[in-house]
């Protein structure tokens, strides 16, 4: 299962991986032309070393808000966040939201 909100996708998965830290302000991006931020409630936001991002939903569901898309709903479950990127002649960079 696959879940998209503006350019971040956020994808089921079995398991986490080992060495996560907490996110406690449950920002998972900010969009760098507004300012709005892309932010979890009712779920538990982690990183690792990289700072690729993972969400923990224990309750039914959670919601990911933002200002300028409507709020998705995640339902119980373990989900890697992935931040859509694009290439430009200079290279690989993350989309701008």
């Amino acid at each position: 299962m696959m879940k998209r909100q503006g350019d971040i996708l956020f994808v089921k998965i079995d398991l986490l991986p080992e060495s996560l830290a907490a996110k406690d302000d449950g920002v998972i991006a900010l969009g760098e032309q507004t300012g709005h931020k892309h932010l979890l409630v009712y779920g538990s936001l982690l990183t690792d070393k990289q700072n690729n991002m993972f969400i923990t939903v224990t309750s039914e569901l959670a919601t990911i808000k933002h200002e300028e898309h409507r709020a998705i709903t995640l339902p119980k479950g373990l989900y890697r966040v992935i931040k859509q990127r694009e290439y430009d002649p200079e290279g690989w960079r993350d989309v701008k939201d």
